[in-house]
């Protein structure tokens, strides 16, 4: 099958030939490069109603020279997400095009293209995948038939956040390499400190940049500050996927977007993978940028699948969510998934391994976490101690170590003192990021997520909001059950507010963790929401819909 491809959601207008016998592809490409200011949507459509058609005569001159007059199979367009005048550019192209040759149409999910070429290129069953680009943070996964969103920014693409700064230091637009090229003349040693913002598997940007900013306008040299931002944004994005494979139980982690050209990222992703005994994956830099190959060669898997279009109904979509994708092309896939059973207090996204000590009690399909490891002691207690990431700078990784070892043994007795069931804790060893807790539940509320066990979190949650207690990252792996009742662990991201955005964000977060694993979760989401009802304050779920809405895939 050769399919043609085109793409252009927002600055690359794009054609590529793709040969899905031979697997190989030829991409063509002409993108908009704005002197400075990032990309100015009105010019981006101009820039595509030009380009388009002299990328696409390429690609058809190509299939004819290669595989002679007649060969396209089938024409795949970007749908969507993206900037509608340029999409809108494409959809036309495309249409007029599979009406000329008299082939198929195939809609592209461009978010979702960017997860299939490193999962065809890789060989990988299911990765996990960070997306990073421009305009898009995200991780997707694969689960109960779609493609999920397990976590994403909360305010700006981290391309665009990394933007924003070099436009503020006076430099041309795109930013980010010249960040990278900065950051390789500091000092290793000159790390400054600024805030990183991680909330379960989602993730802000906003207040690094403001810092970041203002570390430049302070004098500090532009080197430290490039180095920094390096160092805190891509080492969030690395943590946040390294949650998301504890949290699905998946072993595969594959890249996409442009972000995935810094050597950087690609260094600490592989990292945290080799650590944890996961395979990652980053495809040649061709196929990160915005590209067509990656739009011809899933248009390709959805054409042999008969997923095609009709005209009438290929309007594009600037708000295409990758969830709202049927995934025809794996639809008799079956996916394995590590079992959810965990060995203690402490333990998903917060258990690395489980000693061998521990492993004849908890039987030997315990889970790996993001980050620590939890020993069993007895049948009682446990030992949990946060290990240090390679992948991290090691002054930021000692610093959130002591912190979140702190945060986690003061708020676990907070919380159980305002009557939210958690472990006792019986010791606290700072200087090696060490607790000794009590052994609760038999089982991760992911082995068996049910609508009372959800209503219970929802009112555990609300007595905490009261209390002016965030947990920071309540996930279905970060609640043990057993019997009798529902266990919160795991406070290491918990803080203390009294703000209602802090309650709702909370709240966002054990959802998301839901949609993310759950088979039918707005039962189990609903359901969350009614005990927090009946306990907390409502005020909470009208924010919890702002929330919602301000994550690009909400």
């Amino acid at each position: 099958m050769i399919v043609l491809g085109i793409e252009g959601t927002a600055w690359c207008a794009s054609a590529a030939v793709h040969d899905a016998d031979a697997d190989e592809t030829a991409i063509f490409s002409d993108a908009y490069e704005p002197e400075s200011g990032g990309i100015h949507p009105r010019e981006a459509a101009e820039h595509m109603a030009d380009a388009v058609p002299e990328v696409v005569d390429e690609a058809l001159a190509h299939a004819e020279a290669e595989y002679g007059p007649g060969s396209v199979d089938a024409v795949a367009f970007s749908r969507g997400p993206g900037l509608g005048p340029c999409l809108r550019t494409v959809g036309t192209a495309a249409r007029a095009l599979a009406g000329t040759l008299d082939v198929p149409l195939v809609g592209v999910n461009h978010m979702v293209a960017h997860l299939e070429i490193g999962r065809h290129q890789s060989g990988f069953k299911s990765p996990v995948c960070l997306n990073a680009s421009g305009a898009n943070a995200h991780l997707l996964g694969f689960h109960d038939g779609r493609y999920r969103v397990l976590g994403e920014t909360m305010d700006t693409g981290v391309g665009n956040a990394i933007d924003k700064f070099t436009r503020h230091a006076g430099w041309a637009h795109p930013g980010g390499p010249k960040v990278e090229a900065a950051a390789a003349e500091a000092d290793p040693d000159d790390l400054l400190d600024l805030p990183y913002v991680v909330k379960g598997m989602d993730f802000s940007f906003s207040g690094i940049m403001s810092a970041a900013k203002a570390a430049y306008d302070d004098g500090e040299p532009v080197e430290a500050v490039c180095f920094s931002l390096q160092e805190h944004v891509f080492a969030m994005l690395t943590e946040v996927a390294e949650r998301a494979l504890s949290l699905t139980g998946a072993d595969e982690l594959v890249l996409g977007g442009g972000v995935g050209q810094n050597d950087r990222l690609r260094e600490m992703l592989a990292t945290m993978c080799r650590e944890r005994g996961a395979r990652f994956h980053a495809p040649e830099p061709r196929f990160l940028r915005d590209n067509a190959g990656m739009i011809a060669v899933l248009g390709a898997k959805m054409a042999a699948a008969g997923d095609t279009l009709a005209i009438p109904d290929s309007a594009v979509d600037p708000d295409f969510r990758p969830d709202e994708v049927p995934v025809t092309w794996r639809r008799d896939e079956t996916v394995a998934r590590a079992p959810t059973t965990a060995a203690a207090s402490g333990t998903g996204a917060g258990v690395d391994t489980v000693s061998e000590h521990g492993s004849d009690a908890i039987g030997a399909a315990a889970n790996r976490g993001a980050e620590a490891v939890v020993e069993l002691v007895d049948a009682d207690r446990v030992v949990k101690r946060r290990v240090a990431k390679a992948y991290r700078h090691p002054e930021l990784d000692a610093t959130l170590r002591r912190e979140r070892t702190t945060a986690e043994a003061r708020l676990t007795s907070e919380a159980r003192h305002v009557g939210v069931p958690t472990p006792l804790v019986h010791d606290v060893d700072l200087p090696n990021a060490t607790l000794t807790l009590q052994h609760v539940g038999d089982a991760d509320l992911a082995a068996g997520l049910s609508p009372e066990r959800a209503r219970e979190v929802g009112e555990h949650l609300a007595r905490l909001h009261q209390a002016g207690i965030v947990h920071g990252d309540p996930t279905t792996r970060n609640v043990r059950v057993d019997d009798e009742r529902a266990y919160l662990i795991d406070f290491g991201l918990g803080y203390h507010s009294g703000h209602v955005e802090d309650h709702a964000m909370d709240l966002h977060v054990f959802e998301g963790s839901v949609y993310g694993t759950a088979t039918a979760p707005d039962a189990l989401v609903e359901a969350v929401e009614e005990g927090y009802e009946r306990v907390g304050d409502a005020a909470v779920l009208e924010r919890l819909r702002t929330v919602e809405g301000r994550g690009r895939y909400r």
